[in-house]
């Protein structure tokens, strides 16, 4: 008789382990040193001058509450309600008019809709500030083409306000929308829809009991991420409305530039720490709720 031949799958040992994990955290570690580098520095520099103080007769510096309590006081604080709120009600809309969008698409039968709504999706979603603003203003403003034509300042209709502001905001997100969510529609099962038909249920049941709560999780992720882009819009507000809407952005830029008062650098990095602990916030109500998402779509 033969000798009996070793086993093929004799459980490799630790150095061999070792050997195979090195090369895939060595392909990491460039990504990892460049967002050390591109985020971990100027992350240090807004929390080291949100709370530091310069005395301007000696120069002299110490750390101090006081940013952060000038922050949250006055114009800033209205500047940071006027942001969270124009980004609350933009986001609630790119997703309740971007899911329908969405389905339509997902459900299509032509390949070519599917890829040309993607892909105009795609240039939307980054198609923002100065050159946006101008087209609005060019079609919208005072002396806007449709404004003339359709009579809408006899109608008390102003670009420059609020509710134009968001109109503006939600011609790059709910393109936006659109394709953070279609991928999540292209998960739904089609057994689902017919198990839900065969027990009887109608089209909104199957929405409201099976697809909705599926993709409540995706939902709020894209909420987020629409309310993280207009919080974070700058040049199409500057452009287009100036001062006229409070927004935490533009008392940044005014901050720093002194436009309004000399020296309040580091007011304007304590007002950037409080749009980042509004995002922390955000994204904490998130995250508990992705795993649902992930574990029923990758079912």
């Amino acid at each position: 008789m033969t000798a009996a031949l070793p086993h093929a799958d004799v459980a490799p040992t630790a150095s061999v382990k070792r050997r195979r994990r090195a090369p895939g955290w060595l392909a990491v570690a460039p990504l990892l040193a460049f967002t050390a580098v591109a985020f971990g520095i100027p992350a240090l520099a807004m929390l080291n001058g949100a709370f530091t103080v310069q005395d301007r007769a000696t120069g002299t510096t110490s750390y101090t509450l006081g940013n952060l309590t000038t922050s949250l006081q006055g114009p800033y604080l209205t500047a940071l309600a006027g942001s969270v709120k124009l980004s609350a009600v933009t986001a609630v809309l790119g997703v309740a008019l971007g899911l329908p969008l969405a389905q339509a698409v997902v459900s299509s039968r032509s390949r070519a809709l599917r890829d040309a709504v993607l892909t105009g999706s795609g240039v939307l979603a980054n198609f923002g500030g100065v050159p946006l603003a101008f087209a609005f203003v060019a079609t919208l403003g005072n002396a806007g083409v449709l404004t003339r034509h359709l009579g809408l300042a006899d109608a008390g209709w102003s670009l420059y306000s609020f509710w134009g502001l968001v109109i503006v905001y939600l011609y790059f997100l709910i393109p936006l929308m659109v394709l953070t969510i279609t991928p999540a529609l292209d998960g739904l099962r089609s057994q689902w829809r017919e198990a839900a038909r065969n027990n009887g249920a109608t089209t909104v049941q199957y929405w409201r009991h099976v697809a909705l709560p599926v993709l409540a999780p995706s939902l709020l992720g894209g909420l987020v991420l629409l309310f993280g882009s207009a919080f974070a819009a700058y040049a199409t507000a500057a452009a287009m409305v100036g001062s006229t809407v409070p927004l935490v952005t533009l008392q940044i830029a005014d901050a720093i530039s002194g436009n309004v008062l000399v020296g309040q650098e580091n007011v304007a990095l304590a007002l950037s720490l409080d749009m980042v602990l509004v995002a922390g916030l955000v994204m904490a109500v998130y995250l508990p709720l992705q795993r649902r998402s992930a574990r029923w779509l990758d079912a």
